[in-house]
């Protein structure tokens, strides 16, 4: 499935340039995190390489075709969606549509309920979760069919310390396995923490794509530093 070419990638509405042109190059391992100021583009670079989004221009280059890569990927929204069903009932979901038996689906349900602190709550309704709770639901459900890549956007936004963590260390965990991580983040703080690379973005122009500690020792543009400094990027 890996490396993923991603080659003069753009997505266009009407006449306006969202994003690219963009030439990347994914590779297996680690925790890739796309940053950039509002409005750079990280949300639709993320849609685009999961195909969500239709590509005006360039090509996305998998190492096994479009369509058997598209069954090894998850997405996580910044606000996700919940199955109007039970905490058990949205994590057993990925498993029952790939046909995995419902005592097997229901034992690796409860073993991720458990990881995300929420054992007690598997038969509540998941909407009626806490925005942390709902949060940790989408991510377990997104990985509890052990996805080659995941998608993440914004996963941490507005949550507090606590399910910040809670969601961080899954993310570690799930990245020790072998599933390769893509995410957006507007905290830097974290990009420390969970970043192997950095993806980024200004105004829609993929700016550098580095090692973490390459760009935050010698950040490529007057936007980027101003990015790393806090600043308001214009």
């Amino acid at each position: 499935m890996f490396p993923l070419r991603v080659e003069s990638l753009e997505i266009n509405i009407k006449s306006k340039k969202l994003i690219g042109p963009i030439n990347l190059l994914i590779r297996q391992k680690g925790i890739s995190v796309v940053l950039g100021a509002n409005g750079s583009g990280k949300t639709t670079l993320l849609e685009a390489l999961h195909g969500l989004r239709k590509l005006s221009k360039g090509k996305l280059n998998w190492s096994i075709p479009n369509n058997l890569a598209a069954k090894e990927q998850s997405f996580v929204f910044q606000n996700p969606i919940m199955l109007r069903r039970s905490v058990l009932e949205n994590l057993i979901y990925p498993l029952r549509i790939r046909r995995v038996s419902k005592s097997i689906s229901v034992k690796e349900a409860m073993h991720w309920a458990q990881k995300i602190g929420l054992e007690n709550k598997v038969h509540q309704q998941a909407p009626l979760l806490s925005g942390g709770e709902r949060q940790a639901v989408a991510v377990a459900r997104a990985l509890i069919s052990n996805p080659k890549m995941l998608f993440l956007d914004e996963p941490t936004a507005s949550l507090d310390g606590l399910a910040k963590k809670t969601i961080e260390d899954i993310l570690l965990s799930a990245s020790k396995n072998d599933t390769k991580i893509i995410m957006s983040t507007h905290d830097l703080g974290q990009a420390k923490r969970l970043a192997d690379d950095i993806i980024y973005l200004h105004k829609g122009i993929l700016e550098t794509h580095s090692s973490k500690e390459k760009f935050l020792d010698a950040p490529p543009s007057d936007a980027a530093k101003q990015f790393l400094a806090g600043d308001i990027v214009l």
